[in-house]
C-alpha cells in the first residue's frame, strides 16, 4: 500500500507547537503533502527539511509569512517541479510536483493550495484567475501521466461537503461558479474525487472555522482534497480524515492506494 496525506498546516511552526512533526514521523505516510507552510527556507532547514524517514522539497512564497506548499517523500522524485506556469501564482508558492518516471509509467504527485477569496472581491477574483489558469495545466498534465494533486482546494463541491450549505451559497468556497469548475474537472476534465469515491457520506469535514464551537459541533467544510486521474482513483482503498489530533484548522485526509512506487 502507498500512503498519502494531506495537511493543509496553517504554520508549519505552529502546527510544530501543536505535535505535528512526532505525528508525522509516525504515521506511516509514504508521501505527505502539506500546505500553507508559511516559512521561508531558513525557517525550514535542519528543523523542518525532514520528518523521519520523508524528506522535504518546498515552493515557499516570496512574501513572508504566507502560502507555500510542500511534499514529504520516502523515494526520492526522478524530478521536481515548482509551479506551473503563471507568474502571478508561482509567486505564492502555491503548486509543487513531485515526478516518479519510469520506462514503463510516468506519474507525479502534486501539492497545491488555491487561494481563498474569503477575504473580499479582490482575492475572489484572483481566485478566478487561479481557477482559469490550472484547468488547461491539469488537463495538459492528464493527457502526459497518471497523478495526484492534494491540497486545500477551498472549495465544497456539492452540499454534502459543508454543514450550512444553504447559508453559504453566496460566500467563497460554495459559489456556483466555483462549484461548477470543479463539475468540470471531475466530469469534462476526467478527474476523481478520490475520498467522495470510498465515502459518500454526510459530515465528511476537512476545515472547521475558529469562530464560535465549529469544530466541537462539526460545523465545517471539506475543502481538502485527492484529485487523481481515473487509473490512481480506482487503486485507492482505505480513506481517513484524521481526528484524534489538531495540528491546525483543518484535518489530515489519508488515502491509502494499493501500489508501490
Amino acid at each position: 500500500m502507498f500512503r498519502l496525506i494531506s495537511l493543509n498546516l496553517n504554520g508549519i511552526r505552529s502546527a510544530a507547537t501543536k505535535g505535528f512533526v512526532e505525528w508525522a514521523q509516525g504515521v506511516g505516510a509514504d508521501c505527505m503533502g502539506v500546505q500553507e507552510v508559511r516559512a521561508q527556507a531558513e525557517d525550514l532547514s535542519d528543523r523542518f527539511d525532514a520528518l523521519g524517514p520523508l524528506r522535504g522539497h518546498f515552493h515557499l512564497a516570496q512574501k513572508k509569512g504566507y502560502a507555500g506548499v510542500g511534499l514529504y517523500t520516502q523515494k526520492e522524485p526522478s524530478d521536481v517541479s515548482a509551479g506551473f506556469g503563471s507568474k502571478e501564482f508561482d509567486a505564492e508558492g502555491r503548486y509543487l510536483e513531485a515526478r516518479y518516471d519510469t520506462p514503463k509509467r510516468k506519474f507525479s504527485i502534486i501539492s497545491c493550495y488555491f487561494p481563498s477569496g474569503s477575504s473580499g472581491e479582490e482575492r475572489q477574483a484572483a481566485k478566478f484567475r487561479f481557477l482559469a489558469r490550472l484547468y488547461p495545466h491539469l488537463m495538459k498534465l492528464k493527457a502526459e501521466r497518471e497523478y495526484i494533486l492534494v491540497g486545500d482546494i477551498n472549495i465544497a463541491h456539492q452540499e454534502i461537503d459543508l454543514k450550512n450549505w444553504k447559508s453559504n451559497q453566496k460566500n467563497s468556497g460554495f459559489l456556483p461558479e466555483e462549484r461548477a469548475w470543479m463539475s468540470k474537472l471531475l466530469t469534462k476534465g476526467g478527474l476523481v474525487d478520490v475520498f467522495r469515491t470510498l465515502n459518500p457520506k454526510p459530515e465528511q469535514y476537512t476545515w472547521w472555522s475558529n469562530r464560535g464551537q465549529a469544530y466541537a459541533k462539526n460545523v465545517g467544510w471539506r475543502l481538502d482534497y485527492h484529485l487523481a486521474t481515473p487509473g490512481i482513483a480506482a487503486m485507492a482503498k482505505r480513506e481517513q480524515i484524521y481526528l484524534d489530533q489538531r495540528f491546525s484548522d483543518h484535518a489530515p485526509v489519508i488515502i491509502d492506494y494499493d501500489f508501490k512506487l
